[in-house]
């Protein structure tokens, strides 16, 4: 916290996204009430949104203006780095309305404090390097010497995953121990739900199509949402056709798009894929 506010805040409370009436379009959207203002944090993959970044911004501003009567300070962060001049704009002007926010382009950002935090190692993938391969050999380091096993497997995997916006497959799996991902609590947690919410489809469907069916299904679809959500994280929003045709996508070819994902440079490659396969 103390990156992005520049103090360590003394009580942290986290706001649920669903206070905002309108949907949620951003990657990843937080929103932290710290001290008796708000902290609103989006990260984005790709400057490319409609509506447009800064017309959300200035909404969700006065959305939660409106509703908690305090600061609201926000700040969106870009993962992915892209030549486009859009994510050099941190404003919105319309007539005689002008809101403004703050923008961090994280390959132009210092590794040195991520480094040194480790909560913060996941993003240290993708700062400023003229060696990017010897800094994620850096963040793999500082990783394998958390002391405490949850923490290291936890950052472990976001690692993995968010390097996965700048490196290809084979040099993650050379540096990360791919156990750690496996027995992170957020991958256990994944697979738990696709079993339990399998065990219930199971239920309700067995008086029909029996209770193995139903089990096989919850588990497909959760392995579907897993590699859609892996693939937002890398090439920002998919194409709703590329989405559906994941969601078609039998267990066995699941499992090998999740082997594969990591070799894919672009949105299209998993669509050739995909086309393959039918």
């Amino acid at each position: 916290m103390r990156w992005i506010w520049g103090i360590n805040p003394t009580n942290i409370r986290v706001l649920k996204t669903e206070i905002l009436p309108e949907p949620i379009v951003s990657d990843s959207l937080t929103m932290l009430e710290i001290d008796n203002a708000i902290l609103q944090i989006e990260f984005q993959t790709v400057p490319y949104s409609n509506p447009s970044i800064p017309y959300r911004m200035l909404n969700y501003w006065t959305q939660l203006y409106g509703k908690y009567w305090c600061d609201v300070n926000q700040v969106v962060i870009y993962l992915k780095e892209t030549g486009s001049e859009l994510v050099l704009e941190d404003k919105f002007e319309v007539q005689n309305t002008r809101h403004s926010y703050r923008v961090i382009r994280l390959w132009e950002q210092d590794p040195e404090p991520f480094l040194n935090e480790p909560a913060l190692l996941p993003l240290a993938t993708l700062t400023r390097s003229d060696e990017p391969p010897a800094l994620l050999e850096q963040v793999a380091r500082r990783v394998d010497i958390i002391e405490e096993p949850a923490q290291q497997q936890n950052i472990s995997a976001a690692a993995e995953i968010l390097a996965g916006l700048r490196f290809d497959r084979t040099l993650i799996r050379q540096l990360f121990r791919e156990e750690l991902m496996q027995e992170s609590v957020i991958y256990q947690d994944i697979l738990q739900k696709g079993e339990i919410r399998g065990e219930i489809r199971g239920e309700i469907r067995g008086e029909i199509r029996g209770e193995q069916r139903g089990l096989e299904r919850g588990k497909r679809e959760e392995g579907a949402t897993l590699i859609i959500i892996m693939l937002t994280c890398r090439f920002g929003t998919l194409p709703a056709n590329i989405s559906e045709k994941i969601r078609a996508l039998s267990t066995p070819q699941i499992e090998e798009l999740a082997r594969l994902q990591l070799d894919f440079s672009t949105v299209e490659d998993v669509g050739n894929w995909l086309d393959r396969q039918s």
